[in-house]
Parts: C-alpha cells; sequence; structure tokens
C-alpha cells in the first residue's frame, strides 16, 4: 500500500523538537491529530485523525488521506464527493503529536460532510448560564432554496 515508514521518535528532547526526523508521535490508539486549513484563505476546514498508513499515503499521493474512528478504517478524503484535499503543505508541531494540512479542495469545495465548506459553522456561546450552539449562517454549498 505504500513504502513509508516513520522512525520512532527520539528520546532526545533536542533531537524531537529541533531535529529534521519526522517521527510522528501517534497516541495510544495510533493516532495523530490532522488539522486542515484552506491554503488560500487559511480557514479552519476540519479536524481529522491520521494513522502510520494514511499519513504515509497523504505523503506519497499528495490527497488527504485519514483514518476513520466511526468506521474503523482509511478514508480518502473525497472519495465519493469528488471534494478531494489536495495536499499544499504539511507541518507539525513541536512535539510532533499534531500536524496541519493545508490544502484546496477540488469539486464544490465542501470539507464537511453537511455539504459546508468547513466543518467549523457554529458557535458556542453562553446563554442564561447555559452553553448553546449558535449557527454562524453557512449553508450547504449544494442548497439552493436555503434548506439542507
Amino acid at each position: 500500500m505504500t513504502n513509508i515508514t516513520f522512525p520512532p521518535a527520539p528520546s532526545d528532547k533536542a533531537a524531537l523538537e529541533e531535529g529534521a526526523a519526522f517521527s510522528p508521535r501517534f497516541d495510544a490508539n495510533g493516532l495523530i491529530t490532522a488539522v486542515v486549513t484552506d491554503a488560500d484563505t487559511n480557514a479552519l476546514l476540519m479536524v481529522a485523525h491520521m494513522n502510520a498508513t494514511s499519513l504515509a499515503m497523504t505523503l506519497e499521493t499528495g490527497i488527504a488521506h485519514y483514518w476513520s474512528r466511526s468506521r474503523g478504517k482509511l478514508w480518502k478524503k473525497g472519495e465519493t464527493s469528488g471534494n478531494v484535499q489536495h495536499i499544499v503543505s504539511i507541518a507539525t508541531d513541536c512535539d510532533q503529536d499534531a500536524v496541519h494540512l493545508s490544502v484546496r479542495v477540488a469539486g464544490d469545495g465542501a470539507t464537511c460532510h453537511t455539504g459546508r465548506r468547513t466543518c467549523f459553522y457554529r458557535n458556542v456561546s453562553i446563554r442564561d448560564g447555559k452553553p448553546v450552539l449558535v449557527d454562524l449562517g453557512m449553508k450547504p454549498l449544494d442548497d439552493k432554496d436555503g434548506h439542507a
């Protein structure tokens, strides 16, 4: 499936934080958090998870692949919708336990399974002392009549 493998994280903190080796630190479930933004607007599109195979496939193909925790399988983003995420760049944080994917989305540009451009279409607020979700007015991209 892929020829890319990742070396174990170095025990030396300086090597991990300053070295050139990409040694992603997967969690106990074998996953790493992936934060995904639009390469042109920097808009936050989604947060997902990757395992070693999906991360390697992403690096090899230039197309975002994730691990679906709900389905328990690899997931090529946009495979059925046509909204494929083409990688522009991948960065990692200081301790290599998260990655940032900068992407350009094909198709109609929807990233969320609801048909919206972003999965972040509601803000959290407090009303009458209770947390509530406030819709930001982002309708599904294929919603011609204002309905889902």
